[in-house]
């Protein structure tokens, strides 16, 4: 298994959540959001300046930036 973060998912795919690497606040904040461990997120697409990127999980889209998604770890 290879770790690797949220950000370096392409658009189109899917993946496994396996961990989130920040702080207490920001950790149960993504937690809220739906990005647990063992979810699966899919990522759709980004805006047109490259930041930030849509990602489906547990049914809906949201929107994070790269200093987020780099905190979330997947498989």
């Amino acid at each position: 298994m290879t770790t690797r973060t949220l950000d370096e998912l392409s658009i189109g795919s899917r993946s496994i959540i396996v961990g989130i690497k920040a702080n207490a606040p920001t950790k149960r904040r993504l937690q809220d959001l739906g990005f647990i461990k063992g979810a699966f997120v899919e990522s759709l697409f980004r805006s047109p300046l490259g930041d930030p990127t849509a990602y489906k999980i547990k049914g809906t889209t949201i929107a994070l930036r790269h200093e987020e998604a780099n905190k979330i770890l997947i498989e």
